[in-house]
């Protein structure tokens, strides 16, 4: 019997419409401001194409002086809805993901619904939980500056 892929699935909702969440996910000069874990120092690269077919770059430097480098594909757009993605890391490519947002407006503000899936182990499962979650700290922090 085939076992279900490792997933991750992440609900946050954000003081802020939903037009801003989506742009904070689509407009490279607002990922610059946000993306990246707890801790990032800086925001190295963001690119965005976002239509069907068109691709992304993220890169950042982490608390430790390191440099994490993600890149893939939109799979699906649907401005200020869904937007869909797959992932993966530069340096361990073969470990592809597949990230879906869904923003959906809530009395005073936005809730992102982010699931990402599959991932090779618990562990790494785990650790992108980590990260993700504090890449939503980021965002709400950022959202929170741009009131």
């Amino acid at each position: 019997m085939p076992t279900a892929p490792i997933e991750l699935r992440l609900t946050r909702r954000f003081a802020a419409p939903v037009d801003r969440v989506w742009r904070a996910w689509t407009d490279p000069q607002a990922l610059m401001r946000w993306f990246g874990p707890a801790g990032t120092r800086q925001v190295l690269v963001a690119d965005t194409d976002v239509r069907v077919g068109g691709a992304y770059q993220v890169g950042f430097v982490t608390e430790d002086g390191q440099s994490h480098y993600a890149s893939g594909e939109y799979r699906e757009v649907q401005p200020q809805r869904r937007l869909v993605f797959t992932w993966a890391w530069r340096d361990t490519p073969e470990e592809g993901s597949l990230i879906t947002l869904e923003f959906a407006p809530t009395q005073g503000g936005t809730e992102l619904a982010f699931l990402q899936t599959p991932f090779v182990d618990q562990a790494t499962r785990d650790s992108h939980e980590n990260g993700w979650a504090g890449a939503m700290d980021r965002l709400a922090d950022h959202l929170a500056s741009e009131a």
